[in-house]
Parts: C-alpha cells; structure tokens; sequence
C-alpha cells in the first residue's frame, strides 16, 4: 500500500478510535447506566465507574510492565557519543545554582559538554555568572560571555535585529557565541532576557550540529552521576526513539505541606502515568529538568518549535511539552526510564504553586490539540489516553455541581467518601510498586486536586492565550494573587450547592436509611482524616524544615 494510502488510513481509524471513546464515555455518563445499586440507590456502582475504574487498572499494568521492563539487564553500551547538557538559568537561587552545577561536575560521562545560558544581562544576573566560574572555572576549556542581545534581538531595545553596520556586529557576535560553545568544554553565556524558550534556543542553536545527542537541566536541579549514561542507553537501543526523559523528584519536599504533596504527586505522575505512556512510546511531556533529544531531529525542527504561536500570539510557556510534541510529530516514539534521576526544586508556597500549575495546564490543552493531529503516526494508547485525560476534567465538573446541587447530603458525603476511595487505591499501589508507605499519603493529594488543581485547570483554559501569572525566578519569590481566583470562585460554587442541600433537607425528615448512611459515612471520613493526619505528623511533619534530611540520594551530596 502506498505510504500516503496508509497515512490516509491511519488518520480514518484513528479519528474514528477518538470518536468512539469520546461517544462511549459520554454514553456511560449521561445515561448513568447502574450494573449494582441498593434499593433506594444510595449505593451503586455503574457504566462510568466501571470504565474509569478499567482505566487506572490499564494504566497501572503497562506501567508495571515498563518498570519490569527498566529492570531487565541491558547489554553494555559505548560512550563514543558526544553529548552537550544545556542549563537554563533565570534569576535562581545561588544555593541551587552551586548545588546544579556541582553535581553537573559528578556526571559519570566522559567528555560531556555543558553550556549554562542565563537569561539577563543586568548586574544583577552577574552571580550566576560568577558561581559558574566557581564551580567549573577550574576545569580546563572553560569560557564565558556576556551577549548584549540574543539571537532575536541586538540588544538595542528595538525588539529585533538592527540593520546596516548594527546587524553585522550582531551577527559577530552571534558567531561568537557559537565558537565559543562548540570550542570550550564548559560554557556560561549571559544574554538579553527573552523567556526560557529564548535561552533554549541559543544553546540549541549555538551547538548546531557538533554533537549528537542534547540534554536539557534546570538550574534548580541536582542530577544523578548515572543520568546522562541512562538516557543515552535508551536512544542508543532503538534509533526511532527521538526524546527520553528521567525520573524528576523534589528536592525540597520538606520544606512545607504543598512541596511534600507534589512529591508523592510527582512519583505517580512520572512513574506511572509516564512509565505507562513509554510502554507504547508515546511520553506526551519530557519534563525540563531531566531529558535528552536526538540532535540531528532536534535541528530539523528548531526554528518551528522556536516560532510557535497560538491564536496569533507568540507562545511563551509550555516550551518542553512542545519539544516532546515535536519529536513525536516526526513519527518518532518518547520514552521515559526511571533509571536516569534527578531531584527539582517546587513551589512551597501554595499561591506559587498554583500559578505554576495554571502555567501547565494552559501548555497542557494548547498542546493537546497541536498532539491530537499526529495520533495517527504513534499507538492507539496515545489517542485513548488522550481523550480520557482531556475530556475528564469536564465530566469531573459536571459530576460535582450535579451531586452538591441535588439536594441530598448523601450524595456530598458519598462523593468525598469516594474520592478518598480512589485515592487510598491509587495510593495503595504506589506503595506496592515503590515499595515505600509514604506513598499513603498521594490519598490527599486528592482532596487537593478536587477543590484546587480542578478550578485552576478550567480557568486555564479560558484564559489559554494570556502569556502572564507565571512561577517568578527563585532568588525573589514574588506570588501573584490572580490564581486564588478560580479557587474562590469555585469555593462558593460549592458552599453554595452545600447551603443549597441542608435547605432542601430540612424540608422533609431523614429516613432511617438516610440516617444510619450519614452517621456510618461521617465516622468513616472523619476516621480517615485522623488517620491520615496522625500519620502525617509523626512522619512528616516532624522533618519539615530540617533541610539536611532532604538530600537523601547520594547525588546530592553536591
């Protein structure tokens, strides 16, 4: 069959695919279709429960079977590969930055390269400059250098590329930049601030095609000795794998509640849902701090991916997402491998983390329909995945004024009873999986995600095109109010549907039913929470603010 034939095809079953599992989870939810219920259907378990409950045991087998897969020997690997590792630095920390570049100098790779582009050129941004210098200025071939512009501007403030005798000194010192990160093994590059897509593209652009495979690190992140080797494997195995990511852990998981949630947040989302999506080669996001691109596909999309735009605005966030979107609009497969490691710094605040998680969730739905256009070229997971993870958010919504506004109690208190179900569940095999109860505690993330992360998630979509409210640069923690807004507003949605119910029950006696639910299903909850918060205090919080007990990976000895 001709190849334009087959691509025709792929597109019709895939569409079709797509369509079929949007119809069948509608289906399910509107017709509320019940296989068990009590008799007054105060319990019940139907057609949506049993397709999502189908969907996180799919989900948690592929992702045992890739972790099986990881654990497998792999046969020996030569290190004759060249392979560059780009540091993007905006206003970080100094105590990261040391921490970042120390471990840098512990990679057991040899003759890694390394360039560290800083996006600013004020005084101000200098310390970044001078902790390079400290760190690996000792080491032989090391260089550095201050841009007055970048590659999309000259710095005159004008916004561009001057013309006349002002364009050629910017392209010298284009060329500069270049010669000085393809001829010195440790390379710093101070440049005009333009956003961390701007200061990626340099360091992609300067190492054109000197090397042949990139990997791409934070400035806030301590890396494992083995991870570069790790990365390289898997490239090495299968010369259609285009990007592979590692396995990202928090660095400051103790410092407050928000920071210790997104920890065990993070171990699900990476080695589940990831190591899940590797399973069948289609890894939708190769997180900043931990990843590795073939170069030579990297190069052929550099200036596309660069020049992005959404609804006629340039975008300005999401650039790792649509780095992975664009390896895989290529036909080539993403993997992930919790063997390459890394820990990254996140938001302690809950403002600040909030923010960052509108920030991803506005690069989520935009690159969501930039993936759906080549489903065709990967597996069908991919497009299942897709749909169910795209659409849920909405059912979920749905779902929640329905039951808070029905004007039952026991509906509210059922609802959050299986919430914590879910979440116990999911939290269970986690524990089994990493073979550590800490993992207990992703059971709360869930009461997080229902009254913060799912309110955030909808205003991100309908504030996709704005640019701002952004996490701010480390070194100056600066929280921006406007992500409390859809928390407020979705906080008296609810109380409103809660006000809403007691009214409507004070109008007729409880049942004897009723009443045994309600008493049974409020010990239950309530026994949960004590439980858990027990648990929490005599784990948890006991380390909180003990920071030494936080580097527990030998790498961050750094």
């Amino acid at each position: 069959m001709p190849s334009h034939c087959r691509n025709t095809l792929n597109i019709v079953i895939t569409t079709l695919f797509a369509a079929v599992v949007l119809f069948t989870i509608l289906l399910a939810y509107v017709t509320g279709y019940q296989f068990i219920h009590t008799e007054q259907h105060h319990l019940s378990f139907g057609l949506y429960g049993a397709f999502l409950s189908l969907h996180l045991f799919l989900q948690s087998l592929f992702a045992f079977l890739e972790h099986r897969r990881m654990r497998s020997p792999s046969r020996p690997q030569h290190l004759r590969r060249s392979v560059a590792l780009c540091i993007a630095a905006y206003q970080e920390d100094p105590d990261y930055l040391r921490k970042c570049l120390r471990s840098v100098r512990r990679i057991s790779f040899p003759g890694l390269k390394v360039i560290l582009v800083v996006d600013g050129n004020r005084p101000e941004d200098h310390y970044m400059m001078d902790i390079f210098q400290e760190v690996m200025g000792g080491a032989d071939q090391a260089g550095s250098m201050v841009w007055k512009g970048n590659y999309h501007s000259d710095g005159s403030g004008g916004g561009g590329v001057g013309g006349g005798g002002r364009g050629t000194v910017h392209m010298e010192e284009a060329a500069r930049v270049a010669r000085l990160v393809r001829g010195c093994r440790y390379s710093c590059i101070m440049q005009e601030w333009g956003g961390k897509r701007e200061v990626m593209y340099t360091a992609f652009k300067a190492l054109g095609d000197s090397v042949d495979y990139v990997q791409v690190c934070d400035s806030d992140t301590v890396l494992d000795p083995a991870c570069t080797i790790e990365m390289l494997k898997i490239l090495e195995e299968d010369p259609m794998v285009g990007g592979v990511g590692g396995d990202v852990q928090i660095l400051n998981k103790y410092d407050s509640w928000i920071s210790f949630l997104s920890s065990v947040r993070y171990w699900m989302a990476f080695n589940i849902e990831r190591a899940c999506q590797s399973y069948f080669g289609c890894v939708q996001c190769i997180s900043g701090p931990l990843g590795m691109y073939r170069n030579s596909l990297l190069q052929r999309f550099l200036e596309p991916w660069y020049h992005q735009t959404f609804l006629g605005s340039k975008c300005s966030f999401g650039d790792d997402r649509h780095l992975t979107n664009r390896v895989l609009s290529f036909g080539y497969k993403t993997k992930y491998t919790a063997r390459s490691q890394c820990q990254t710094e996140t938001p302690t605040q809950y403002l600040r983390w909030l923010n960052q998680q509108t920030r991803w969730s506005k690069s989520y739905f935009r690159e969501w329909l930039y993936n759906a256009l080549w489903f065709h070229k990967h597996s069908l997971w991919m497009t299942y995945e897709s749909v169910v993870t795209g659409f849920f958010p909405f059912f979920l919504v749905a779902t929640v004024i329905h039951l808070f506004y029905r004007g039952r109690l026991w509906n509210i208190l059922l609802f959050l009873l299986t919430v914590q179900l879910v979440g116990m569940v999911k939290a269970t095999y986690a524990c089994f999986l990493r073979g550590s109860l800490v993992m207990i505690f992703m059971s709360l993330y869930s009461l997080l995600y229902m009254s913060s992360l799912l309110p955030a998630k909808i205003f991100a979509l309908l504030t996709i095109n704005k640019a701002g409210w952004g996490t701010s640069g480390r070194r100056k923690i600066v929280v921006n109010l406007i992500g409390a807004v859809p928390v407020t507003v979705w906080t008296m949605v609810l109380l409103g549907g809660v006000a809403y119910t007691i009214y409507c029950e004070t109008q007729e006696p409880f049942s004897e039913t009723e009443k045994a639910l309600l008493i049974a299903g409020t010990i239950l909850y309530a026994c949960y929470w004590l439980i858990l918060l027990v648990l929490y205090l005599a784990i948890v919080a006991k380390r909180c603010n003990k920071r030494e007990e936080q580097y527990h990976l030998p790498y961050a000895e750094a």
